[in-house]
């Protein structure tokens, strides 16, 4: 049978991000801040990570994960990037946060949460197609309106280092679905995410660890889902903000 969703929430509805779930739900395991250009998930406890982040890739033990929202216009000139941002998120004291850097509108994000035979995810991302890429096949299309994707995947069960991995693969393969479904072209070919996509993968410390997070578990279905949701979500929501009431169809392939 089908797990309902927990709760969504995005900049987009009238109640806005950061709602109280409805009854019955479970809470975000974070804290969630948003003040331009940051957004920060912020933990009560250190938690285990995994993530390709530009300045804290790999495993990694923090309390945040931070969103940077950045243009190539705010990069001083001769500046090297990384230094940039590293310094960026250190001086808003964030040094230590497993850093995401986006150019999609900080405000515009999405969370939502699943729960499968008692282990909830819980997804948080920022969402925009418009650097998208088909795998094999760079584009040498220039990239118009800004747009990628960023993504924290938090899981209620602790994880060892095999766990955090294949939770990762999970959800890849939720975020590559809802780009493939959502049919997005570019360069006369439809891509399958964007050049820039960075997923963070948490789970807490303290407890019995799994070590599988596959298809066929409940944490995989449970990340899974939430994920896909949260994409189909951003995916409609970028869409409405850069081709106003087209279809997607209409939007795509004009």
């Amino acid at each position: 049978m089908p797990y309902p969703l927990l709760d969504t929430a995005d900049e987009n509805r009238p109640d806005g991000p950061g709602r109280s779930p409805p009854d019955g739900a479970s809470r975000l395991p974070f804290a969630l801040s948003c003040r331009a250009p940051f957004l920060i998930a912020s933990f009560d406890a250190p938690q285990s990570m995994l993530s390709w982040s530009l300045t804290k890739p790999g495993f990694r033990v923090a309390r945040e994960v931070a969103w940077l929202e950045v243009r190539n216009a705010d990069l001083p000139p001769g500046a090297d990037p990384l230094h940039w941002i590293e310094r960026t998120f250190s001086d808003d004291g964030l040094g230590d946060a497993v850093t995401l850097v986006t150019s999609r509108t900080i405000t515009r994000y999405h969370h939502a949460q699943a729960t499968v035979e008692g282990c909830t995810a819980t997804c948080l991302a920022t969402v925009g197609l418009s650097n998208g890429e088909r795998v094999g096949q760079r584009s040498a299309v220039p990239v118009r309106v800004p747009g990628t994707i960023n993504t924290l995947v938090h899981v209620s069960q602790p994880l060892t280092e095999a766990g955090l991995i294949e939770t990762i693969s999970i959800a890849t393969q939720a975020r590559t679905l809802a780009v493939i479904e959502a049919f997005v072209p570019r360069g006369g070919v439809q891509v399958t995410g964007t050049g820039t996509d960075c997923i963070v993968v948490a789970a807490p410390q303290e407890g019995e660890a799994a070590n599988f997070a596959g298809l066929h578990t409940a944490i995989g279905e449970a990340v899974g889902k939430v994920v896909y949701h949260v994409m189909r979500e951003g995916i409609a929501v970028w869409r409405d903000d850069f081709f106003g009431l087209k279809r997607p169809r209409d939007a795509t392939r004009s």
